[in-house]
């Protein structure tokens, strides 16, 4: 006798495997035209209406300029009482265009969505792709967060590109922050004792930042780059600039590092006489809480999908990096697995890290990703302690 399939089992799963077949060419369009085209945190024009007109002529509602962002959006299909949030990123960074493979990330996400829209009615869900703008450091989702638009949301999820399968990283909660320094200029040959070295200041500021190190615990990190150190060079320079990032396993443990490096640069001004200005760039991103059963069945579909997650298996210690998806799991049940490509020894954020996320090995990764998460999607919308758990949830 042949064994009938629940139509939120197997069937299901089915259903979204054909319906992220059936648009994997527009998929793969959509992730090399926005790895084709970078574009910087909060200038994703193009990228962020390519992945909304995917979805818009999918069937799902999009709405534009989300939580007042202008390259945020929202598309919405389904009415269910479990609503599931998946977010597509799809900034650039400076130089080295996508050198994250958030192209992967947004066709992966939109391409989920597409998967479970034929779904929804039966499996009680509201699924909301929403495009984020600005992971790289301009906090899109915690912007989006405080103005309200997960309030709603049950559960969030997304995957992210990586040189291997990882079920978790190690997200370091992360401030990021520009400093200038201000003096005053002479002539470096003729006067220079009528100057007010800027560059002096800068330099003495990273020497302290530098010997601070030694002293730091664990997991607390420092770097960051000179973006202007002057104009010429028998010019004592008047004004010196630079971007860091401080990073730390807490919310807390960022707080104390930021005032010991605070006083770095305090002390690089006191020493020369110059005026120092640290700038907040974008909300500090926090560490991250994933959900486990989420995360539990995130691994079993990935892993029917031929993925494999040998390092956590064997224990082996877990990446470091920091994401504004971390500042949504604290509030949110989220995952943000690692999805692997072949990057050829490359790490990401590196040039070569970016070609490889335009090859058939991120092609691949774009169907498994977006299948993966739709089928984690069917998971937890069938009745049960996960549903039950999630539709628990305080939502506004």
């Amino acid at each position: 006798m042949t064994e009938t399939r629940s139509p939120q089992s197997d069937g299901a799963r089915d259903t979204a495997e054909n319906a992220v077949d059936a648009c994997l060419p527009e998929l793969l369009r959509l992730s090399h035209a926005i790895h084709a085209d970078p574009e910087l945190s909060y200038a994703e024009v193009r990228s962020s209406a390519l992945a909304a007109e995917v979805l818009d002529r999918g069937g799902f509602t999009v709405t534009t300029g989300t939580a007042d962002l202008p390259t945020a959006f929202t598309a919405t299909i389904g009415t269910g009482p479990l609503v599931l949030a998946i977010c597509a990123e799809y900034d650039a960074l400076p130089d080295v265009g996508h050198a994250c493979g958030h192209n992967i990330i947004a066709a992966s996400a939109v391409g989920a969505g597409l998967g479970l829209l034929p779904l929804v009615d039966e499996l009680g869900l509201t699924v909301r792709v929403l495009g984020t703008p600005a992971e790289e450091g301009g906090g899109g989702k915690i912007v989006m967060l405080d103005r309200g638009v997960f309030d709603d949301v049950h559960a969030a999820m997304m995957v992210h590109p990586w040189p291997n399968d990882r079920l978790e990283a190690t997200c370091l909660a992360v401030t990021h922050f520009d400093v200038s320094f201000t003096g005053k200029t002479a002539h470096a040959s003729a006067a220079p004792w009528q100057g007010v070295n800027a560059g002096d200041a800068m330099v003495i500021a990273q020497v302290a930042l530098g010997l601070l190190r030694q002293q730091l615990p664990p997991g607390d990190q420092i770097h960051g780059v000179v973006t202007n150190g002057g104009e010429a060079a028998n010019i004592i320079p008047s004004h010196v600039t630079g971007r860091f990032m401080a990073r730390s396993f807490s919310a807390s443990g960022l707080e104390q590092l930021e005032q010991r490096v605070r006083s770095c640069f305090a002390a690089g001004a006191l020493a020369t006489g110059t005026q120092v200005e640290l700038t907040r760039l974008a909300p500090d991103y926090s560490h991250m809480l994933s959900d486990l059963d989420l995360l539990s069945s995130y691994r079993s579909n990935a892993e029917a999908l031929g993925r494999r997650f040998t390092h956590d298996d064997e224990d082996a210690p877990r990446p470091t990096l920091s994401t504004d998806m971390a500042n949504v799991s604290l509030v949110v049940p989220t995952i943000h697995p690692l999805l692997g490509i072949e990057a050829g020894g490359s790490v990401n954020h590196q040039p070569e890290f970016a070609a490889a996320c335009v090859t058939p090995s991120a092609d691949t990764a774009v169907r498994d990703g977006a299948l993966a998460m739709a089928w984690t999607a069917i998971d937890a919308s069938r009745p049960g302690a996960l549903r039950d758990r999630l539709l628990t949830r305080n939502v506004s």
